[in-house]
This record gives C-alpha cells, structure tokens and sequence, in this order.
C-alpha cells in the first residue's frame, strides 16, 4: 500500500522544544529501546542546545518535527555519532516520534527531507543505529534505501546494535 506521505516541517529546536519533547516522550512504548523510561526535562534541554550548536557548526541537527498543524510530533534529523563505540566519527540520521503520531508516515517523510539536507551539506553517507527488535525504525531504514551493514556490541546491554548504512550522491547536478 503507496500512501502519500503527509506534509511534516522541520525546524531548528528552540529550548521551548525541550518542553515539547519531555512531554510527547513521556511514554514507555515510545522509549523502549531508549532505556525505558521517560527522560528528564534536563536531558531535552542539552539536547535541543546541542542540536541548535550542530546547526550553526554543521548546517544539520535534529530537527524538530512538526505535522501539518505545526503541532510537535517528534524529531527527526542527523548528528555526529556522539558515543565512543559504534560507527565513531560517522553522521548519523534518526528519529523519535510520539506514540500518537506512528503509523502515519510522519518518520518516513521527514527523515528523507533529512537526507535531501544532509546531502546538500556535502556529507557522503550517512548510518542509523537501531536496536534489535526495533521493527518499526528497521522498516524506516528500508524505505530509506538504507542496507544493512555491521553490528557493534552494545557496552551496556547484552545485545549487538544494528547498523545500516546509505550513501548520498553529493555531486551536483548544475555542471553541465
């Protein structure tokens, strides 16, 4: 079934966003494969700060996600691999999306406005690191184009992540 994918904006987070966030992951279904449990509202506020500082830096961050309301859904962006373990060094694409909001194809459209940006940022390739079991972020990645590449061990949890790797053509197409 090709449904069309619904209209979704991204913007840079504002510490407002941090807010936004807490509130629609504060749900264990959404944060099964991020510990658990619900985060706290200090975890958000670094986290929108250090995704403004990517944006300035890098041209890209996770970006805040928006459904056609302007109501915030999620986010959905790229970011340096951050942990010393894993693709190291790498540009990693991602998402998190309220538990109200799956299914939709909120994810789907906005991470691949998140591969038409990142692209135009010059990054050549780009991974997503999902946990096993994950199914729903695992389909995301197919329907990017992502292949499945290697698996790192986990420092903390007695699994392997997962490893999927897509390369982005950074030529451009005005040489003529």
């Amino acid at each position: 079934m090709n449904r069309p994918l619904p209209a979704v904006r991204l913007r840079v987070p504002t510490h407002e966003d941090a807010i936004a966030w807490h509130q629609v992951f504060a749900d264990p279904e959404v944060m099964e494969f991020y510990g658990g449990r619900p985060a706290a509202l200090s975890v958000y506020e670094e986290l929108t700060a250090r995704q403004r500082r990517h944006d300035a830096e890098l041209g890209f961050c996770l970006w805040t996600l928006l459904d056609e309301s302007g109501e915030v859904v999620g986010f959905t962006g790229a970011q340096p691999w951050r942990p010393d373990w894993g693709p190291v060094g790498e540009i990693e694409i991602g998402w998190r999306l309220g538990r109200a909001h799956w299914g939709k194809g909120y994810v789907t459209a906005a991470a691949r406005e998140t591969l038409e940006r990142v692209r135009a940022a010059g990054v050549p390739e780009v991974v997503a690191m999902v946990r096993p079991g994950n199914e729903r972020s695992v389909a995301v990645t197919r329907r990017l184009g992502m292949r499945p590449a290697e698996t790192y061990p986990h420092p903390t949890l007695n699994e392997s992540a997962l490893c999927f790797r897509l390369a982005l053509d950074t030529r451009t197409s005005d040489a003529a």
